[in-house]
């Protein structure tokens, strides 16, 4: 059980810091891998604690200004969205949640890869359907920071304020599903053990993500990313057929 949670806190690292330089946020990445150490609801419940800290981390560091207006008009939606999303999680199969997660990681990771340099238009519509959907998918299967990312995208925000107005929007997402997720009982006290070591992972995580965002190129880094969720998610996939 202790090796178990030593390999799931390097992973929850190596997915902090990928997050961060990407800037999708770690959940695209983490929840596939950490559906390998625990039941999905489980990981639901987790990947909501740990980003509540994630996105404080990403606050502090980043934090040279937040677009209000973005936040506000992504944010909001995304918020009732995953409240939305969240709830529906104690009426639905386990397994059918996270194959269909795990298909719609692929799906999306294809798409971003063959529209990389391609935006959205800079509209108030998109700005609530982005929210709106990045909030559902986040409450349902545990991450929506793609979607949240192409939205934001579309306003060519400098590094920092983008980083730090989706971290705003993702604590609002985050804090609001911890509180259904843990009524659902899906973050037991057997986990509190792992809070100090997440809010740890969670600083460390952002701030060598930062220090990596200075000097890797930031487009390369996405393709490895989309890359390493594909695979990752293609074997979770095959995974849930066989078991």
């Amino acid at each position: 059980m202790i090796e178990k949670y030593y390999l799931f806190l390097i992973l929850a690292l190596l997915s902090e810091i990928i997050g961060t330089v990407s800037g999708f946020g770690s959940s695209i990445l983490f929840v596939p891998l950490a559906s390998m150490f625990f039941d999905f609801k489980i990981v639901l419940g987790i990947t909501a604690v740990f980003h509540v800290f994630s996105n404080l981390s990403k606050i502090a560091l980043f934090r040279k200004g937040i677009n209000k207006d973005i936040a506000l008009k992504l944010g909001v939606p995304a918020i009732i969205a995953v409240i939305i999303g969240s709830w529906l999680t104690a009426f639905l199969p386990t397994k059918q949640i996270e194959l269909f997660m795990n298909i719609a990681l692929v799906l999306l990771s294809i798409y971003l890869l063959y529209n990389f340099n391609k935006t959205i238009k800079q509209t108030n519509t998109n700005l609530y359907l982005g929210g709106t959907m990045s909030g559902f998918l986040a409450g349902l299967v545990g991450t929506g920071g793609a979607i949240r990312g192409i939205t934001l995208t579309a306003f060519h925000l400098p590094k920092d304020i983008f980083i730090a107005t989706s971290a705003l929007i993702d604590l609002g997402v985050d804090s609001s599903r911890a509180i259904v997720y843990i009524s659902n009982g899906y973050f037991s006290k057997e986990f509190l053990i792992l809070i100090p070591f997440l809010i740890g992972i969670s600083f460390i995580g952002s701030y060598l993500g930062k220090i990596i965002l200075k000097h890797t190129s930031e487009i390369a880094f996405k393709y490895i990313v989309l890359v390493t969720i594909i695979l990752t998610s293609v074997f979770q996939t095959i995974k849930s057929f066989i078991t």
